[in-house]
């Protein structure tokens, strides 16, 4: 994989340069196993909510529904290389090695596919909410159902076609300095609008609290979408950082100690995204 280098010799290297004080953590498989069926079951259920409730079928909730796709396609391809993994490890699924690099560079299509698709749902999330708060009386007409298909279909289409033509053709670099340009840029996508919409629910509150006799319910409305969208850039950062982090230190000092210990804890990293699926619902839905 060209996103994982703490296997094998790298792993090694980790131990021997940092004279072994620098050993990662040991996360066990029933934790990816847990924490995959939880967020399988959590976005399942997400899906299946707007699918069958009629008042939720605007672009704002397929927007959200696509992305509790994206999130389950994170855990199950993950869970599905763990699980591959392991079952070679242990000689029960005995294979040619030319058949072992095919799985292997389908699972990674898959793994880059579910990443690219869910953060750019969350960029069209974004978007979404901030076409709904600047522009409130012209949402429907700015953001009509077909522009939604043609959104959402455009983002699986390239998600797709772009993971397949990285992982076939690009050598393991370019891949990584693409997705790595990816989430930079959504990075800054979000923190624009984010910020934007904190400064708006900020300026309501201030001048809410400024008149003589604030009233309560539009001020306890101002503050919960302030913290709402604290906690959105928060989690954002918090489960996505360490994993990108991760992939620009492989591209600008593989061989570097320091590097080479932060390698050491990939697992952690992708635990942190698994878990960003498990809370993706609890915000978004």
């Amino acid at each position: 994989e060209p996103w994982n280098t703490s296997e094998g010799n790298q792993s090694n290297a980790v131990f021997g340069a940092s004279g072994g004080w620098c050993q990662g953590l040991d996360n066990p498989s029933e934790l990816f196993l847990a924490l995959g069926l939880v967020s399988l079951v959590e976005n399942l259920l997400v899906v299946a909510a707007i699918l069958k409730n009629r008042n939720l079928h605007s672009p704002t909730y397929y927007f959200i529904c696509c992305l509790a796709v994206s999130d389950m396609l994170v855990s199950i391809s993950n869970l599905a290389e763990m699980l591959f993994m392991l079952l070679l490890e242990h000689g029960v699924l005995v294979m040619h090695p030319s058949i072992i690099r095919h799985m292997d560079s389908v699972i990674d299509m898959l793994i880059c596919s579910s990443v690219v698709s869910s953060l750019s749902f969350l960029g069209v999330i974004a978007v979404d909410r901030y076409i709904t708060i600047f522009y409130a009386l012209r949402y429907h007409s700015i953001m009509t159902l077909r522009r939604a298909v043609v959104t959402m279909a455009s983002v699986w289409l390239a998600s797709t076609v772009s993971s397949t033509v990285l992982i076939t053709y690009c050598r393991s670099n370019t891949v990584l300095v693409c997705l790595i340009g990816f989430f930079l840029f959504m990075l800054v996508l979000m923190l624009v609008l984010y910020i934007h919409m904190f400064a708006l629910a900020r300026h309501h509150l201030h001048s809410i609290s400024s008149q003589q006799k604030p009233p309560t319910a539009h001020r306890g409305g101002s503050l919960k979408g302030a913290v709402t969208l604290t906690i959105l850039l928060g989690v954002f950062f918090i489960c996505w950082g360490p994993f990108f982090f991760h992939l620009i230190l492989i591209v600008t000092c593989p061989t570097n100690p320091f590097c080479t210990c932060f390698f050491s804890y990939f697992n952690l990293f992708l635990i942190l995204i698994i878990c960003n699926s498990v809370i993706d619902p609890l915000i978004y839905a």
